[in-house]
Parts: structure tokens; sequence; C-alpha cells
């Protein structure tokens, strides 16, 4: 395939999606950073020739805005290098993340690994603290459904990490 403006190969096609309708671009990797620093200079981030509608304009202007009171990066300057700058930005940036996540991960808590030869109880330790804070949470934002589901897999927990020491100390 051919580059769109100039006669050479075509190495990166672009799609973009504009009020539900895709648009396809071919070009050589010349044209493509040429094509993509036109869209740099006006000033957003999208490419050039694609009008994006005001109140979504007014609204990437007023995301761009937001700024970590801790590390003071923007908004804007995350969306261009695709990191954060601190811990605290997750809080900032919350209610742009939280869908950013989902979508790429799927979830919005990263798990972790745990090591294979962790004992059981370690784990159940581990779990024990991480659903005490979940039932801090709840109780203050007075779910108390949630809570009581909560405090009896803690009571369950508990029960499961004395009942073993317990047996032993009978035989």
């Amino acid at each position: 395939m051919k580059c769109q403006t100039c006669p050479s190969p075509a190495t990166l096609h672009i799609t973009e999606i504009v009020k539900g309708v895709a648009a396809e671009h071919h070009f050589c990797e010349e044209c493509a950073q040429q094509y993509l620093s036109q869209a740099e200079a006006k000033g957003n981030d999208l490419p050039a020739g694609v009008a994006a509608d005001e109140e979504g304009e007014s609204k990437l202007k007023e995301l761009d805005q937001l700024a970590c009171p801790n590390c003071g990066i923007t908004f804007k300057e995350f969306r261009k290098q695709g990191r954060l700058g601190c811990p605290h930005d997750y809080i900032a940036f919350q209610e742009e993340l939280i869908p950013l996540l989902e979508n790429i991960h799927g979830e919005t808590q990263h798990f972790g690994k745990v090591p294979k030869r962790t004992p059981d109880d370690s784990r159940k330790q581990y779990r024990l603290i991480k659903l005490r804070g979940e039932l801090k949470v709840a109780i203050a934002e007075e779910s108390y459904e949630q809570a009581a589901k909560l405090r009896d897999e803690i009571q369950r927990l508990e029960l499961e990490t004395q009942t073993p020491a317990s047996e032993e100390e009978n035989e």
C-alpha cells in the first residue's frame, strides 16, 4: 500500500473515529511524522483535520488544567507522557483514571503476586488486614450491608487462623 501523500510505501496506518465514523489514513514514516506534528502544533492531541465538538474540546481543556497538588504534574502532561508523577496522582486524577484503568487492565486494583512458598497463615493475615481496611471504608460510607458481610468474612477468617493452633494444643 502506498502513502496517501507521497509515492513511498505506507508503514503507518491510522484509524480515526470521529462521531462514530472511522477514517483510515496510510502514511510513510516521514509523512506520518509531519501529520502528527501538525496535530501537536494545533495545541490539541487530536490529529490534524479532526475537529472535536465544542463540548468535548472544552472538557478536554478543563481536564488538562487539573494538576496534582503534591508533584504538580498536569493531566495534559500525563496524557502526553503516559506516566504519573507520584502516588497522589491516582487521587488527583481519579475520575479520569478509573475508566482508563478498567479499559486497559479490566480492574482498578492491583493484586500482585504471592510467592508460592508463602505460608497459608501469612496469606490469611494479609487478607484479614485488607478486609479490615474495607470494613472501615464501608462503615465510613454508611454501607452497613457491605460492612456486615465484611465483618462475617473477617470472623470466619479469624476462626480459621485460630482453629489449627487450638487443635495442636489439644494433641
